[in-house]
């Protein structure tokens, strides 16, 4: 049953004024408040990165105090942005409970949550030995911090060694003017700085810092990994990384105005069937800047206007395709947003004025000269989708003509709540369904073969009718949005073929269950 809407802000103020009194919390009034700036590349894409734009402001000093902050909230959804000061470490971050988050000892947990943004303010938020990590969750901006020397083995261990890791069916994320660093590799505990896996796309790295580490980062976590991609690097410094920077694997990246130095075994490596476009960097005292290495699973790479400044190439081999000496494109990429790239010759030092926490947010203005962000616009809580997204088809709950494509495939998604099951999405039985194990997440629907399907219909169990908020349906083969809106019911969009269908929940209230998923060819 859902609680009435001032008693769940009296539960949430409840929660954060006990989390005040323990220390480490500020609650300050609820204002339109966000990061400064607007997100760039790829996370402008997909309906757009907000983060917690509209939301209360929180201001916080411990790792406590933001677990506390996420489980204030009315719902895991609900706007927040969490001002951060101080030294963020092991000591003072513990797990905190509630019905809007899902939180753990010893790492930043953003896990199966949306609409937060985290950003450092005063004299700097430095998360010491201690990972931030988002699982399952959408919308989220992280901005000045630094985040140094967490590791996967030794002690403290924390997010398996990542800096910044994301995995399982995440979307929209923009890190932004981040130092994110580590002191030396695997074999003395570290991984990598920014990791994206199963099924991680729609992100931007922005202005950032990422050194002294024997892994830059990755995209797609095997070989087999290839669901995730749409990824933006813009205006980071790679100084002194071994390797990573970074592993594509499947998917799309765009590198451009980057600053590498001391690039000691490979760079930006494209494989299985990644493709990257690679332009107006500077690569400096490098080796191995672009290719596809350690495997014969090829990628491919456009590469314009870079400056090469004593790079070295190794001997192409079997499991090792070297771009250089003379970095022939090997494909075409079309980016789908607008930029100004700087020309590569000025990177250094534009990069220099601009990239990592404490820098003043400067940003590049295309002509190579650093300049204070322009302020975002206010938008609503839930991205408003961009003008590529198809406009949702009505809410009328009557199904379409023809046979439910839905009996007898397949179906997954994201971690469900106890006692429910994927395969009641596409049981024909109205009185059994799936739910989530939190607000938000996403099920799918899929086929051994290619499937044309042109509309859906979403119905919800008895008793939780009008609790689905914001949601997107897309094409889980290509990651494109078919359609997006608000509240359940009968989808239309233009017919399309695929093997596999995603709804995506991206807000509601109280705990969303779903009868059935049904498509439909007509």
């Amino acid at each position: 049953m859902r609680q009435p809407v001032t008693r769940r802000l009296q539960a949430a103020l409840a929660t954060l004024a006990l989390a005040a009194a323990a220390g480490g919390i500020v609650l300050t009034a609820p204002e339109a408040s966000a990061a400064a700036g607007s997100a760039t590349g790829y996370a402008t894409q997909n309906g757009g990165t907000t983060g917690g734009a509209g939301g209360q402001t929180v201001r916080a000093t411990t790792g406590t105090a933001i677990h506390a902050a996420l489980c204030g909230r009315a719902t895991a959804g609900t706007p927040i942005v969490i001002e951060v000061e101080g030294t963020i470490n092991h000591g003072n971050t513990s797990k905190v409970s509630g019905s809007s988050c899902n939180t753990a000892d010893g790492v930043i947990e953003l896990k199966q949550i949306s609409n937060v943004t985290i950003v450092g303010v005063g004299g700097g938020a430095v998360f010491d030995q201690i990972g931030i990590h988002i699982r399952e969750s959408s919308n989220i901006i992280i901005q000045n911090v630094t985040v140094k020397n967490v590791k996967k083995s030794g002690s403290p261990t924390s997010n398996g060694g990542d800096a910044i890791g994301m995995e399982s069916g995440v979307r929209n994320v923009w890190v932004d003017h981040t130092t994110l660093e580590a002191s030396g590799g695997e074999s003395e505990g570290y991984d990598g700085l920014f990791d994206m896996k199963a099924d991680t796309r729609y992100v931007t790295l922005s202005y950032s810092i990422l050194r002294n580490s024997g892994r830059g980062g990755l995209v797609g976590s095997s070989e087999s990994d290839v669901s995730n991609g749409f990824v933006t690097y813009h205006h980071n410094l790679y100084e002194n990384i071994d390797s990573r920077a970074p592993l594509l694997r499947g998917g799309v990246g765009h590198m451009f105005n980057n600053h590498y130095v001391r690039i000691n075994s490979s760079g930006i490596n494209s494989r299985a069937g990644a493709r990257a476009k690679v332009e107006n960097n500077y690569f400096e005292d490098s080796k191995d800047v672009l290719g596809t290495f350690y495997t014969d699973a090829a990628g491919y790479w456009q590469a314009d206007g870079n400056t090469l400044d004593n790079v070295t190439w190794s001997s192409p081999g079997e499991d090792n395709n070297p771009a250089g000496p003379d970095m022939k494109s090997t494909t075409t990429v079309s980016i789908p947003y607008a930029y100004s790239p700087d020309a590569a010759g000025c990177v250094p030092d534009v990069v220099s004025r601009t990239a990592g926490a404490g820098k003043g947010l400067k940003v590049s203005d295309g002509n190579c000269t650093a300049q204070p962000p322009t302020e975002p616009t206010p938008g609503p809580t839930d991205p408003t989708p961009g003008p590529t997204d198809p406009t949702p088809g009505p809410t009328d709950p009557t199904p379409p003509g023809g046979t439910n494509l839905s009996i007898g495939a397949g179906s997954d998604g994201s971690s469900k709540a106890s006692g429910t099951s994927f395969g009641h999405l596409r049981d024909g039985d109205l009185t059994t369904y799936w739910a989530p194990a939190g607000s938000t997440g996403h099920a799918s629907i899929k086929w051994d073969s290619a499937t044309t399907v042109s509309s859906v219909v979403i119905r919800e169990a008895a008793g939780s009718a009008g609790s689905i908020g914001a949601w997107r349906l897309r094409d889980a083969d290509a990651g494109t949005v078919l359609a997006s809106g608000d509240g359940a019911g009968a989808i239309s969009f233009p017919r399309t073929t695929l093997r596999k269908i995603t709804f995506e929940i991206a807000g509601s209230t109280g705990s969303p269950r779903i009868a059935e998923f049904e498509t439909y060819a007509d």
